[in-house]
């Protein structure tokens, strides 16, 4: 199945932006991550210094594809939600869309029911930009450089070496 680059405009940061730095202040959170599946980055808001967000987004993503393959053993599509708590710390990860992986770390200012209740209302308004960005997206594949490439041509090269 054919899964285009998704191409981010000015206006589409912005509303990312704004949705993001919402919902540190309205969930208390400490700071929120928007990833997609790939594990890139796409936006950090609120305290995040300190952090390796890098390997916050792979591990992220990995964590999500990890626990999609528990859901498919158990029969079902996904498991859109994960929650870890820690002694200090929590985390929220939840699906947006099909693409992104909203991610929420709070710590005892916040409650879990306060942030999957702003996470709903923000999940939304992002998956809105998602689906936004994706039916601007090419619809089929571009046509590669190498397309025209024949095997033949590619012996014929090395038959000059």
């Amino acid at each position: 199945m054919y899964n285009p680059q998704l191409v981010l405009y000015e206006e589409d940061q912005h509303r990312i932006t704004d949705s993001c730095n919402r919902l540190v202040r309205d969930a208390n959170a400490r700071s929120v991550f928007l990833i997609d599946k790939d594990g890139q980055l796409l936006m950090a808001s609120g305290d995040h210094h300190g952090l390796d967000t890098a390997s916050l987004a792979s591990l992220t993503a990995g964590t999500f594809a990890a626990t999609g393959s528990l859901a498919h053993l158990l029969g079902e599509k996904e498991f859109p939600h994960l929650f870890h708590e820690g002694e200090h710390d929590s985390i929220h990860l939840s699906l947006v869309g099909q693409r992104w992986i909203l991610v929420v770390i709070f710590d005892e200012r916040s409650t879990l029911g306060l942030v999957r209740l702003r996470v709903r209302k923000i999940g939304e308004e992002l998956a809105k930009v998602a689906e936004e960005m994706q039916a601007r997206a090419p619809q089929s594949p571009d046509v590669s450089l190498f397309s025209n490439i024949t095997d033949e041509d590619i012996d014929n090269l090395f038959d000059d070496l």
